[in-house]
């Protein structure tokens, strides 16, 4: 059992680690490849659409084969992705190497979390499902901290080689030792051991009635907007733009602004079992006292740092690291509100249709920030200033608009509904 889960949260740990690879390497990139800030933009964007699009077939196929053989499969991928990006020749080919790597890394957490179902029993899944999204995080900090320590150390080939690596190594290690579900039972079921029940494992979304079933619920729109506008300044800045912020804007050390950066990890591991167990207390209250307050946080912060006389003081750059960290947490009470309003045989529907939204804000904020610095004439790290990066990041504020009235606006259907 906990070997199962042990060797699936470290590799979601590395899936992470590969995902955010290019965040604390941006500047890197952009030199090797000639980038300018909205095609540099265009890694991120598109590894997350493909990871994005990957999650409906992903959870068809854990259905049909379950978790050993597409985790396996998906390591793969990101090995295949980096081995790609190690040796890239052009910009076109590297673009292509992130959307491998966002294939394979669509398959890892839907893994783990299916063996979480299978292995435990069905009344830990929670607690499980929220330590292995806190370990998980640690990936993060490998990406920020070892991989341009080792990068700058070696070469471009080198680091990126170690990643295809371990991505490798991983894809043996799952395909030798993970199991699908113990060997006592027939197929993936969860069980819950106080009460006997056992309960099929499904990942399938419906794609015909489902999605329009779903979607006319408040409480599904509800966790659409709440998945959109809690996390994705964080993933702009994580995955790609913070540490040219810090370093070519602010003008911090690589180390000290990877050090910045990885609070980001620390705080979101603080924060998301406060968050979980006020989500869990407060039923009712979780817009107004988890995710509105968690966004009008970043909002507020990034208001501050974008009016800050340059540079920006220290320690406002590590009050904003840790209210962007408040963001994550605050997004996974989408799920609470996708379980809470709709029926156990469309959960997967709801889950999905809630991921979107994060997904489509992350890579949207993305976008408009390379867009926002090339408009500016602050295309390549050479011209990168902190002028430059301030009314880029300030095109996150209308997402935040958009999203914080859609969010009251879903709750108050919800409240005439009930009544």
């Amino acid at each position: 059992m906990w070997l199962m889960w042990g060797i699936g949260v470290l590799g979601y740990v590395l899936s992470i680690t590969n995902r955010t690879s290019l965040a604390a390497v941006g500047v890197d990139a952009a030199h090797r490849f000639g980038a300018d800030a909205s095609t540099l933009s265009m890694f991120a964007v598109l590894q997350l659409a493909v990871y994005g699009f990957m999650q409906i077939p992903v959870g068809i196929w854990l259905d049909r084969w379950g978790a050993r053989p597409l985790m396996a499969i998906g390591m793969v991928l990101m090995a295949v992705g980096q081995i790609v990006m190690a040796l890239s020749p052009t910009l076109g080919v590297a673009i292509a190497a992130r959307m491998l790597l966002g294939a394979g890394d669509a398959a890892i957490f839907p893994g783990v979390l299916r063996l979480i179902a299978t292995w435990f029993p069905a009344q830990r899944g929670s607690l499980m499902m929220q330590l292995t999204g806190i370990l998980g995080q640690l990936g993060q900090v490998a990406a920020l901290v070892p991989l341009p320590l080792l990068l700058h150390a070696t070469a471009w080939e080198v680091a990126f080689g170690a990643l295809a690596g371990g991505a490798a190594l991983f894809a043996v290690l799952i395909a030798a030792v993970v199991r699908n579900h113990p060997p006592q039972l027939p197929a993936d079921v969860s069980v819950d051991t106080d009460t006997g029940a056992i309960t099929v494992v499904t990942s399938a979304i419906d794609t015909r009635q489902g999605i329009r079933a779903v979607w006319e619920s408040p409480g599904t729109r509800l966790a659409f907007w709440t998945h959109f506008t809690s996390p994705f300044a964080g993933t702009a800045f994580v995955m790609l733009w913070g540490m040219p912020f810090l370093t070519a804007g602010e003008g911090l050390a690589t180390g000290q602004a990877a050090l910045v950066t990885s609070l980001y990890v620390v705080a979101g591991i603080v924060l998301g079992p406060l968050v979980g167990a006020l989500s869990a207390r407060h039923p009712d209250r979780r817009s107004r006292l988890l995710v509105l307050p968690a966004v009008a946080a970043q909002l507020g912060t990034w208001l501050v740092v974008l009016l800050w006389p340059a540079p920006v003081p220290l320690w406002l750059l590590v009050l904003l690291v840790i209210a962007l960290a408040s963001g994550g947490p605050a997004s996974m009470v989408a799920f609470d509100f996708a379980r809470a309003h709709n029926p156990a045989h469309r959960l997967s529907t709801a889950t999905g249709v809630t991921n979107v939204g994060g997904f489509l804000a992350g890579l949207t904020a993305i976008l408009l920030i390379g867009i926002a610095l090339d408009v500016q004439g602050a295309s390549t790290p050479d011209l990168y200033t902190d002028e430059a990066f301030r009314w880029a990041f300030a095109t996150q504020i209308p997402l935040w608009l958009l999203g914080a009235g859609m969010i009251l606006r879903e709750r108050r259907r919800i409240l005439e509904r009930s009544g």
